[in-house]
């Protein structure tokens, strides 16, 4: 899914919203997360999931082609943690 599907679907769900309207909010959504995780701040959406950042230390690895090791630069990355009811959607329990 592209963001622009989700611009559609907040257009067509919603009345006297217009496709402009829409692509600010979810503009707006995504910068606001954007800086949140930038920030190292946690964000936290009931029933979706958790995003938070991991520092991942730096290390040597190993150029499959060539076999040469390579440094590879401390960075941090985008962690996602999927939440109860997101889980419990995907996954439903199957009665017998």
């Amino acid at each position: 899914m592209t963001k622009s599907v989700f611009i559609d679907l907040i257009t067509e769900k919603t009345i006297g919203l217009t496709r402009k309207q829409a692509e600010t909010i979810i503009e707006t959504i995504f910068d606001g997360m954007k800086e949140a995780l930038s920030r190292n701040e946690k964000i936290e959406i009931r029933g979706f999931g958790n995003f938070k950042v991991k520092h991942r230390k730096p290390k040597i690895a190993r150029n499959p082609r060539t076999g040469e090791n390579v440094e590879v630069a401390a960075k941090r990355a985008v962690h996602f943690k999927v939440g109860r009811l997101f889980h419990e959607a995907l996954n439903p329990k199957k009665t017998e």
